[in-house]
């Protein structure tokens, strides 16, 4: 595809490529199995340490290890897809995909080095696995919970198991 694919030519009806916003999201855990959770001050709730993707061509992983480093200050260098979740656009909400990846087990004192972004994140903390999809909206709720029961990727649509996609 060229870049002006897409783009009117001449009389040509004109176009819009759909564009689906999308996330990514990271799930770090310490050595006692407890999962980084963080609080935004831009919404209620907590959440894991993540976010969009650059429209730059930034891939889901590039995304999801450069809002870690942003929003906590630490550096992870492996993971694995874990979940993808098609959300789609209800009332104002625009939907899209999210990527989960599982970065790994860390040791304590990996965690001693975070920085919170103030701009974005009032605090953190290590939570149970419980105790974490308490605080956790419902969406990411779900994704989270996904991951803690497969030992696969898991692919879900509205933070749900599709029939048909395995378990």
């Amino acid at each position: 595809m060229t870049a002006t694919e897409g783009a009117p030519r001449g009389d040509e009806p004109s176009f819009e490529i759909p564009r689906i916003p999308a996330s990514a999201g990271a799930l770090l855990c310490d050595a006692d199995d407890r999962l980084l959770i963080v609080k935004p001050n831009y919404k209620s709730g907590w959440t894991i340490p993540g976010g969009m993707m650059e429209a730059d061509g930034e891939t889901p992983w590039e995304a999801c290890r450069r809002e870690v480093a942003e929003e906590t200050g630490l550096v992870v260098e492996a993971g694995r897809l874990v979940v993808v979740d098609f959300l789609r656009p209800r009332g104002h909400k625009r939907g899209g995909m999210r990527f989960l990846f599982d970065c790994g087990r860390f040791d304590n004192a990996f965690f001693d080095h975070i920085a919170l972004q103030p701009e974005e994140l009032s605090e953190y903390r290590l939570a149970g696995r419980t105790a974490a999809l308490d605080l956790l909206s419902g969406p990411l709720r779900r994704r989270v919970s996904a991951w803690s029961e497969a030992d696969g990727c898991r692919y879900l649509e509205d933070g749900l198991p599709v029939p048909g996609m395995g378990s």
